[in-house]
């Protein structure tokens, strides 16, 4: 097992299946073209093999499938149904749910019972504001749907100031009347985000607001979470939960065990580093040669990872998923 000197290992696994999105978020894309799958992205295959590789050389117990968008790939069938049978404690899948009606028996079928959905807002006009494409009428048939088949939901915001801070009690009033858990996400200095007068301080919402705005309404009580958990959450009594992902205010690096396998074959150790490492060589060779070699990775992966808190990152979110 490959630990760091503050006790840190890699548990929890984000593979993106592709680069490619149907969307072109304000706060993911700066120019509102949509990401493209990359030529080199790797077989569904091989995304199979490296997650079976990581799980016996770094530990990694949960999976989240990302992307871009993970169901506009052709690669999903085959993926799915490969890691069904790694012995993996949890298996996600996170998506903006445009093609989730669609794509839900495929999910259920694989055994997938967890997804996180990116939805931004419940107003129409907002939501084609932020997501640059697609239909916000779909999705909400698309998490219907998913909930009527059981599966259980969590909805990530993005607060944005100017765009759809009018947007987090209704939000919340939605998700706790559905039994979704919704996770607001602050604002990350990702992509072109990072760079000066991009227009990161003037939108950016930090929890204190956050939590100043759902006091007025609802009394909530902190809940627990998982020591490795990014979010802190709250319970409002006698109606749920919700979340905050406080990158910014209560960053979470000391205790983080996120590791990140690109569609073109590179591991991401922190978002925050803009260090990769190429493993796409070594899912072809066998497992006594591929195994030695990425653990050598997985220690300098490991050693990219922030001390205390994000600094920011060039790396688009999207390539390598949330």
């Amino acid at each position: 097992m490959i630990v760091d000197r503050q006790g840190r290992r890699f548990r929890n696994l984000r593979v993106s299946l592709t680069a490619a999105c149907n969307y072109a978020c304000t706060y993911c894309v700066p120019d509102g073209k949509r990401l493209v799958a990359a030529q080199d992205e790797l077989s569904a295959d091989a995304l199979v093999r490296g997650v079976a590789y990581l799980i016996e050389a770094a530990g990694i117990e949960r999976l989240r499938i990302t992307g871009g968008e993970p169901l506009v790939s052709p690669r999903l069938d085959a993926f799915v149904r490969g890691i069904g049978s790694l012995g993996l404690k949890d298996i996600g899948l996170t998506t903006n749910g445009q093609l989730l009606a669609r794509k839900l028996p495929l999910l259920l079928d694989a055994g997938i019972k967890r997804l996180n959905v990116s939805l931004d807002t419940l107003d129409a006009e907002a939501f084609r504001r932020i997501a640059r494409g697609g239909d916000l009428a779909t999705v909400l048939e698309g998490l219907e749907a998913a909930r009527d088949a059981g599966m259980r939901i969590k909805l990530n915001m993005v607060p944005l100031r100017g765009q759809n801070l009018d947007q987090v009690l209704p939000m919340l009033a939605y998700c706790l009347e559905r039994g979704f858990e919704l996770r607001f996400i602050e604002l990350m200095r990702m992509g072109h985000l990072s760079k000066p007068g991009a227009g990161f301080a003037q939108q950016f919402v930090g929890m204190p607001e956050l939590l100043e705005l759902i006091a007025a309404h609802y009394d909530y009580v902190q809940a627990d979470a998982p020591l490795d958990a990014t979010a802190l959450r709250y319970e409002i009594p006698g109606a749920g939960t919700f979340g905050i992902i406080a990158n910014e205010s209560v960053p979470f690096c000391r205790t983080c065990s996120r590791l990140r396998l690109s569609s073109t074959g590179w591991l991401h150790g922190c978002l925050s580093s803009s260090n990769r490492h190429y493993v796409g060589d070594l899912l072809d060779k066998p497992r006594h040669q591929a195994l030695p070699a990425l653990q050598g990775l997985l220690v300098k992966a490991l050693a990219d990872k922030q001390e205390i808190a994000f600094a920011g990152g060039v790396t688009v979110m999207k390539i390598i998923g949330g």
